[in-house]
This record gives structure tokens, C-alpha cells and sequence, in this order.
């Protein structure tokens, strides 16, 4: 195979992952869908005006610092450089949720979901530390990358072209990524990660732990450390398998998705694990 057949082929796409771009676009669509809603309900009372940390003395501080609007707008791209107030936080936070339900309900496109990645890195980059946690940023890679998956104007579900397969090896590496940057920020982050002890703290002190998280909490030690053993396994070994053959890659995918439900049932991660399943879809 020459290298020119080679990109044709990347760029063509097959047949076979249409309806994994489906299953992805509305699994992004739901994930915007979340994402703008919080932002409508609290971007005001973080950002705005009277917000605890007005987004329009954000601006003005890194224009101060650049020393012009242009230098900023390259520093820090948002939409808010055009103007920022509270009805356009809503408004931008609104639109975004709308277009996610249009996503979510089957019809998409290469322009609508532009438009949602450039509105939510706009309020990304205005929120400051309230949008600093890292499936924020996933958020946006992610819904870059399926930009790519569809046409450019064809709504449809299911549109003649096939998505490109270029762009569905970049998902299976950003899943790649996500795991294998995990796995090896808790082996250099602390002892107990190593001792597979972390789980005997883990449900009490995560984020906002949920009415299952009491009951593992009280489980035994072994349960425990089975667990941590388990999550260095998918974290670590798991994901390298993404890029093998067809059945090996369905069962890497199959391993992935569940470990993340597991995650969503026993805490509350805010949509970080509903974010991560999309590009594990990929495999």
C-alpha cells in the first residue's frame, strides 16, 4: 500500500463506524447538553457583573498584561472579547444548550458542532478557576475531534459520507491518553496507590460521594485492593489494546465503558465519566 493509499483510505472512512459516529454525537450531545445547562444556571453568580469573579475584569487584566485586546484574543480566545455582560453569558450558555438538544436528538452536522465547541471554549475561558477542572478541556478536545466526524452541512443521523477514520483513530487515542495519564498520576501521586490501600479512603473522600458510597466504604480490605489492582489494570494495560485488531479492540471498549459506569455509580465525578466513555465508543 502506497502512502497516498494510505491517506485516501484514512480520509474515505468505511461503513463500519457509522453508527459509532451516531452513538458518539448523541453521547456528546447529552454531555454539552449538561455542560451549557450548568453554565446558564451559574455562570452569572460565578462570572458575571457581581459574580465572585467577574469575568470582565479577567479580560481587562490579561489586556493590561498583553498590552492590547488582539494580543489577548490570541493568548485567550472567547467570544466575550466582542463584548461581555450578564445577558450574554445566558445567552451563549442557552444557545449551547439548545443546539445540544439538537445534537442529542439525532441531527448534527460539521457547523453546528463548531459552533458548540467555539461557545463552550468561550465560557471556558472566561470561567476562570470555576471551569479549571479537567474534563472541561476534555470536553473541548472531545468535541473538536467530532467535528470532524460528520459533513459539513448534511443534518442527517445517519449521512451518506462515512466519518473519516482518521478522526476515529484520533478518538481511540485520546481514550489512550485519558487512561494512561490516570493511571500513571495515582502511581506518582501517592503510596497507597502502590500499596493498593487507596480505596480504603477513596468513597469517603471523593467529590461528593453518593448512597452507594457509604456501603463500599464498608467493605473489606480485599474488595479494596482487588478494586485498586483492577483500576491499574484498566488504566494502564487496557488502553494499549484499543489499537489491535477488531475483537481485541471491542473487548478493550467493553472493559473501559464498564469501569467508567462503575465510577458513575459509586460517586459523582460531574460529567468527567460520561465524557471519557465517548472516545472508548471509538474502539
Amino acid at each position: 500500500m502506497t502512502a497516498q493509499d494510505l491517506l485516501q483510505k484514512l480520509f474515505r472512512g468505511g461503513n463500519d463506524y457509522r453508527l459509532t459516529r451516531f452513538v458518539i454525537l448523541r453521547l456528546l450531545g447529552f454531555v454539552y447538553a449538561v455542560a451549557f445547562l450548568v453554565a446558564a444556571q451559574q455562570l452569572v453568580p460565578l462570572v458575571g457583573e457581581h459574580g465572585l469573579t467577574p469575568a470582565r475584569n479577567f479580560l481587562v487584566a490579561i489586556e493590561s498584561q498583553l498590552g492590547s485586546r488582539g494580543a489577548g484574543a490570541m493568548q485567550m480566545p472567547t467570544l466575550f472579547w466582542f463584548g461581555i455582560s450578564d445577558q450574554a453569558l445566558s445567552i451563549s450558555a442557552w444557545i449551547g444548550f439548545a443546539l445540544s438538544l439538537v445534537v442529542l436528538s439525532g441531527y448534527a452536522n460539521a457547523l453546528i458542532l463548531a459552533v458548540l465547541w467555539i461557545i463552550y471554549m468561550s465560557l471556558v475561558h472566561v470561567g476562570q478557576i470555576w471551569y479549571g477542572y479537567g474534563w472541561e478541556t476534555q470536553l473541548l478536545e472531545t468535541g473538536f475531534l467530532s467535528i470532524f466526524l460528520c459533513p459539513l452541512l448534511d443534518l442527517r443521523p445517519f449521512p451518506k459520507r462515512p466519518p473519516p477514520l482518521l478522526v476515529i483513530w484520533l478518538f481511540r487515542w485520546l481514550g489512550f491518553r485519558i487512561m494512561i495519564g490516570a493511571g500513571l498520576i495515582k502511581l506518582r501521586g501517592d503510596a497507597c496507590w502502590r500499596d493498593l490501600t487507596c480505596l480504603y479512603y477513596h468513597y469517603e473522600t471523593q467529590p461528593i460521594p453518593n448512597a452507594i458510597s457509604r456501603y463500599l466504604h464498608f467493605a473489606p480490605h480485599w474488595f479494596h485492593k482487588f478494586g485498586t489492582a483492577w483500576n491499574h489494570f484498566i488504566e494502564l494495560v487496557v488502553p494499549s489494546f484499543s489499537f489491535g485488531p477488531r475483537h481485541v479492540r471491542h473487548i478493550a471498549g467493553l472493559l473501559l465503558v464498564s469501569f467508567q459506569v462503575v465510577l458513575i455509580v459509586s460517586g459523582n465525578l460531574s460529567f468527567l465519566n460520561y465524557v471519557t466513555i465517548i472516545p472508548f465508543l471509538a474502539c
